[in-house]
């Protein structure tokens, strides 16, 4: 029987550049495993089979994707362990707090031939340069689209009932919360539930949710209110002391998508494009934010407004995309140049260490 897995993004490429909640995914692990080496060395292949393995063995598994190639994996959790292997390489350094003691540095490099990578080094160069270059430009474009997106914004946010929004929210958190206060700390943890790729926006909103029985979809305009009543639910959630996911908006992370209370079996979330979803099974209701709290008429009242705004939006997201695609392409040249010079006899091994290790704190958890 193969334990449950769930997967999120710890990063993304948003609109205030790359954004890392890799911290807050690695809060509270005991034994941390931090993988250093270039590209095509294997670090994303090393944490699935990992991951795979103590799934088969009945162990829920967390993986932590990539949000620049969503195929592979910037980390993986084994959370009753608490342990985690992660790609400590840029653009998401990681920081050991307690070397050693908690986190243990793997360097995968000592399985490259580095002569063999020498006599290309003029190549390795150019490419590593275009890479940046090629994600600035994607950032720089995202952050373009978020400005012509508060435009967007402006148009709801000055026909909003906010006292319906307060009263709305209000009575989402009684509904969920009642009176109930618990006699302990929340445990918080964020996270991205989609990103956008070199493939366009990719999300694990069905994965994240698949066993919640009470699932609220939040139907809207840019502005309505989405994110503010997700942020005051999630506050209220924890000055109560439930556990919290919170996940973060993979354009905008000041901005909220998603909130679920496992301990309450609720997850609501923000389901307009790009992660666009509709009920599918009992337990699931929509929240019509435009239905409930913006004035009547809106859309077609300043539909050519609207209409010039989400064009300039959506193009803007479309030349960003490419941006990625196009760092993607320069990486995938970069792993043909490290492949060949990689000694994957080595890396095994580096894998076989850690799971000996992994072995035996399982065994302690066990006696």
């Amino acid at each position: 029987m193969a334990g449950n897995i769930i997967r999120y993004f710890a990063g993304g490429n948003t609109a205030r550049g790359f954004y890392s909640l890799f911290d807050s995914s690695l809060e509270g692990l005991e034994r941390v495993y931090i993988l250093k080496g270039g590209p095509g060395t294997g670090k994303s292949t090393l944490m699935k089979e990992i991951g795979e393995y103590w799934s088969e063995k009945d162990y829920s598994i967390e993986y932590l994707h990539c949000s620049s190639d969503p195929d592979s994996v910037d980390g993986v959790i084994i959370p009753s362990l608490k342990v985690g292997i992660v790609d400590g390489t840029a653009p998401h350094v990681i920081e050991p707090k307690l070397p050693g003691a908690v986190e243990d540095y793997v360097n995968l490099g000592e399985a490259w031939d580095a002569q063999e990578l020498a006599k290309q080094r003029q190549t390795i160069q150019e490419l590593s340069q275009q890479v940046s270059a090629a994600f600035q430009n994607a950032y720089k474009t995202f952050a373009e689209a978020l400005r012509v997106h508060d435009d967007w914004e402006k148009i709801y946010i000055e026909n909003m009932d906010f006292e319906k929004a307060n009263e709305l929210t209000n009575r989402l958190m009684n509904s969920f919360y009642g009176t109930v206060l618990l006699n302990k700390q929340s445990k918080v943890r964020h996270r991205f539930l989609g990103a956008a790729t070199p493939k366009g926006a990719v999300d694990f909103v069905p994965n994240l949710t698949a066993d919640i029985q009470k699932r609220y979809f939040i139907k809207g305009r840019p502005g309505s209110g989405k994110s503010t009543m997700l942020k005051r639910i999630a506050a209220e959630g924890e000055s109560r002391g439930f556990d919290l996911e919170i996940y973060h908006c993979g354009f905008d992370p000041n901005s909220l998508d998603m909130v679920v209370i496992r301990e309450l079996g609720i997850a609501i979330f923000d389901s307009t494009a790009p992660h666009e979803y509709f009920p599918s099974r009992d337990g699931d209701e929509i929240l019509d934010m435009y239905g409930t709290i913006i004035a009547p008429g809106t859309d077609e009242l300043f539909a050519e407004q609207i209409q010039d705004v989400q064009g300039k939006y959506k193009a803007n997201m479309k030349k960003a995309i490419g941006f990625l695609a196009e760092a993607k392409a320069l990486r995938d040249e970069l792993e043909a140049i490290y492949i060949p010079a990689m000694d994957f006899d080595i890396v095994n091994r580096h894998k076989e260490k850690i799971q000996n290790e992994i072995r035996m704190i399982a065994e302690l958890h066990q006696a």
